[in-house]
């Protein structure tokens, strides 16, 4: 096979991109591969820009790659930065496309002297970042008024001292239960997780958790930078409040708790108020009481003057006296009524009886007719036909009655 014709075959079996088209392939998976990376090395060829921006290489004694960092992230960082310092810097790759070359976006630089404990701590910081324990969404409500109070601290340093003080100065209607360890050395993060732990497995429930010393460099407060204690805090159920060190120390246990407090002593003073306030507030509240209570006293015994100014009120039994006059009256028409029904039944009744007396046989028989039935069944005869000679008959006049035998009909 010549040599165009087996340029031609590998041209078939695998495309031929463009300069462009493998820089932005090249790109894609460069950036997409390292969206964060921390990288230490030796700063040379510094220049800063007018407009602020800073180039230079960053190498160690094999490799080096070109850095840059933005105005904006140059504005915020306080160390002066030159050729021959060595730094640790957290950034991300990217590809620029007309050079085809790689540089690290700096978004983070830190002299290198900081050492590994600052290191360790930035990143698990962004890792705890990242899972949400240091959302505000979830931090919780201390109570007004906590009766039970857990400190989690070392039983002999100030920070206790400080703590109780401020708590007796300040209210005296809580109960402080000391649960000892050890704040800083080897083993001391994984006594405090226990000792939270175990608060929150305790029968008599607790208001609230302080955790906390007091301050120190670096390496005395880790401990509280640890992720056992961190995560022991996160899944406590009861508020935790963190009083770490002073005002310029802030650790991981700072930012997952539910409240921060600078200082053992603040700390207490934001778990419970203070009695002198309560009273005032509790003496404001029974002036503004005692005035609502008198002023609906008063609008009481207004609205009672008022009713007692009415008629009714006055002579409640005169409308009494009104209804038994009107029923009074109602009985006399009723009787009037009543006789009056009666005189008229009794009037009917009587043409009735006239009409009556009129049409009964018996009046018949008064003007000198006479009734005759059989004796056997007393049926009416009405004629001599249905008679038998010897047969009784009785004959009813007006007054009495007569029995007679049939001798014979005509």
């Amino acid at each position: 096979m010549s040599t165009s014709a087996a340029a031609i075959d590998r041209q078939e079996s695998q495309p031929v991109l463009t300069v462009s088209a493998l820089t932005a392939l090249v790109k894609e998976v460069v950036e997409g591969t390292f969206p964060l990376v921390w990288v230490c090395g030796e700063i040379s060829n510094f220049k800063r820009q007018q407009v602020g921006h800073c180039y230079f290489t960053l190498k160690d004694d094999k490799s080096q790659i070109r850095a840059i960092i933005w105005r904006s992230t140059a504005a915020t960082m306080r160390c002066d930065l030159h050729d021959g310092m060595e730094v640790i810097c957290r950034g991300h790759l990217d590809v620029y496309a007309p050079s085809g070359s790689y540089s690290l976006v700096v978004e983070e630089l830190q002299p290198k002297g900081l050492g590994a404990l600052e290191l360790a701590l930035r990143k698990l910081r962004e890792k705890l970042a990242r899972e949400g324990l240091f959302d505000a969404a979830r931090k919780r409500r201390l109570p007004s008024f906590p009766r039970r109070i857990a400190f989690v601290t070392s039983p002999t340093g100030a920070a206790i001292r400080d703590f109780l003080q401020v708590l007796r100065r300040r209210w005296c209607g809580a109960h402080v239960l000391i649960v000892p360890v050890k704040v800083q050395g080897m083993g001391a993060a994984e006594e405090i997780a226990r000792a939270i732990a175990a608060v929150n497995r305790l029968a008599h429930p607790i208001d609230v958790l302080v955790v906390g010393r007091g301050g120190g460099s670096l390496e005395d407060l880790w401990a509280f930078n640890e992720e056992a204690v961190v995560r022991a805090i996160h899944a406590s159920r009861i508020p935790v409040v963190s009083a770490v060190g002073h005002e310029i120390d802030v650790t991981l246990s700072d930012l997952v708790a539910d409240l921060r407090a600078l200082t053992p002593s603040e700390a207490a003073e934001r778990i419970v108020p203070a009695i002198d306030e309560v009273l005032s507030g509790l003496k404001n509240h029974h002036k503004r009481l005692a005035a609502a209570i008198r002023g609906r006293v008063s609008e009481a015994r207004s609205r009672l003057d008022g009713l007692s100014a009415r008629h009714v009120v006055r002579r409640p039994f005169d409308r009494f006296h009104d209804l038994i006059r009107q029923l009074d009256g109602w009985g006399d028409r009723g009787s009037r009524a009543i006789k009056n029904r009666l005189h008229r039944l009794q009037q009917q009744l009587a043409a009735d009886s006239g009409r009556l007396e009129s049409l009964s046989p018996l009046g018949v028989l008064a003007r000198g007719y006479s009734l005759t039935t059989r004796a056997a069944d007393d049926r009416l005869v009405e004629d001599t036909a249905t008679l038998s000679p010897g047969e009784l008959i009785k004959t009813r006049f007006a007054r009495g009655t007569a029995v007679s035998r049939v001798e014979s009909t005509t």
